[in-house]
């Protein structure tokens, strides 16, 4: 399996770039700027781009979707809760960070869904609290876990739909049941690291972990 981590845009978001060895299929999390850069990276790596999946549908998340998807004809996957958040939004935000309206999803998943590309798959855990449709990817070792989870914070809980007890729970019994090895790839850059482990946010997260 090929997973590159990348930085992009102005929120330090983080992009991922996930692929199969084998048959060179991939997948993109959260295209959020720098979207040639990372067409390039799949090339270099002989990658083909089947999905782009928004971990959430706020804009600097999916503000790359049209952009990438014109480089790569792949399909933009979201939790059925937000494919229509993901057309309607605001033209304010999408002003505030140049991004130009997203295509709409063509597939939309929820709770237990597994997208696959070539042999490698990721179980959708539906991870609601920052936005109500927001999504993990686990498998692998690996959970990407957009603006639920971060390393040493979580994501914020005061936009339109979102609650910090709900995020909780999500974090406390969907992602803390994960394998205390299975590994944390964020949103963001926000923390300490750019990632961590569940069991390492068990201990260490000041707000859902054992300290908290």
């Amino acid at each position: 399996m090929i997973v590159k981590q990348m930085e992009v845009g102005r929120m330090a978001v983080f992009a991922y770039l996930v692929g199969c060895e084998k048959t060179k299929e991939a997948l993109v999390i959260d295209p959020a700027g720098d979207e040639d850069r990372i067409f390039q990276e799949a090339n270099e790596n002989g990658l083909q781009i089947k999905y782009i999946i928004n971990t959430h549908f706020h804009v600097d998340h999916m503000l790359g979707n049209k952009r990438m998807q014109d480089l790569t004809k792949a399909t933009i996957v979201i939790h059925e809760k937000e494919a229509h958040a993901l057309t309607h939004q605001s033209q304010q935000m999408l002003n505030m960070f140049g991004a130009e309206p997203s295509p709409p999803a063509g597939k939309t998943v929820k709770e237990g869904d597994v997208i696959t590309v070539g042999e490698v798959s990721f179980t959708v855990i539906h991870t609601p609290g920052h936005s109500p449709g927001a999504i993990c990817l686990y498998g692998n070792g690996l959970v990407f876990t957009g603006d639920t989870l971060f390393v040493g914070g979580v994501g914020r809980t005061d936009l339109e739909g979102g609650s910090f007890e709900v995020l909780a729970s999500s974090i406390r019994d969907k992602l803390f049941k994960l394998p205390d090895s299975t590994v944390v790839l964020p949103g963001h850059n926000y923390g300490s690291a750019p990632k961590s482990t569940i069991g390492m946010e068990k201990v260490n997260n000041p707000y859902v972990g054992s300290r908290s």
